[in-house]
């Protein structure tokens, strides 16, 4: 199966076949975290996962690593929640992010790399837990931290799927960001904080040695509407660099 199809196929079993992933419907959170699961110990990888508690629930980020060459060279984090608000099945969000992380798992099974790659997919990203200790990502970064673990960088994928032609279909929370970046929303956004953006333009200049797909890079402070809105925000919180690739959910979508 080629890419293009498998990444379908993902989106397809995540929002149509197991539908809304909202925190309290446990059978669905339950079969989407097996289902990611079975996927990445089909690529190979080791799996394990972490669990932890929230209203009474026990909850699991599922773990899947690359091992590099270079046991010194760092750990580099690829990050995705799997999990809906309670209104939607997610395709965009954030299936796409889970079929992302999938698909780059896929890709890279087998190869050799010079660093460690740890493919990580969140449970409990949205709204109760959203930007606070209760998220998944909080959990799985703070156990980084008490594990000294020597990180070099997260990657995270929140929506990643929804691309336009028309004219006029891209916004922006500043008015002169009009003038600077693109009307149409057919590109990706690579986006973080000011302290992450040596790591966020060292992917960047990878990203554009190895695609001609359209992409804007931005690291501003948190002013910014939109700039940490999802798990990269905890990994800056214990100071690891950190950026979200993204569509830009709702200045889009």
């Amino acid at each position: 199966m080629d890419l293009s199809s498998y990444l379908r196929l993902s989106v397809t079993k995540l929002s149509r076949d197991i539908g809304v992933r909202f925190y309290r419907d446990m059978e669905c959170m339950e079969r989407t975290e097996r289902y990611i699961a079975a996927e990445l110990s089909a690529f190979g990888l080791p799996v394990t996962t972490q669990p932890f508690r929230f209203e009474g629930r026990t909850y699991h980020n599922v773990i899947a690593e690359l091992p590099g060459a270079d046991p010194t060279a760092g750990i580099l984090i690829v990050g995705a929640h799997y999990d809906t608000v309670r209104t939607t099945p997610g395709a965009d969000d954030n299936a796409s992010g889970i079929a992302g992380l999938l698909g780059l798992a896929k890709g890279l099974a087998g190869k050799q790399l010079g660093r460690t790659v740890r493919f990580v997919a969140f449970a409990l990203e949205e709204p109760p837990v959203y930007r606070s200790r209760n998220m998944a990502s909080y959990h799985y970064a703070k156990s980084l931290r008490e594990k000294q673990e020597r990180i070099q960088g997260m990657i995270c994928l929140e929506m990643i799927g929804y691309f336009t032609d028309r004219e006029g279909s891209q916004h922006y929370p500043l008015p002169f960001m009009n003038l600077k970046f693109p009307k149409v929303g057919n590109y990706i956004a690579l986006v973080g904080n000011r302290t992450s953006r040596q790591f966020t333009e060292s992917v960047a200049d990878g990203f554009r040695k190895a695609t001609d797909l359209p992409f804007v890079t931005l690291n501003a402070p948190a002013i910014v509407v939109g700039i940490d809105f999802s798990d990269h925000w905890s990994f800056g919180k214990f100071n690891y660099q950190a950026f979200m690739v993204t569509d830009t959910a709702f200045y889009r979508n």
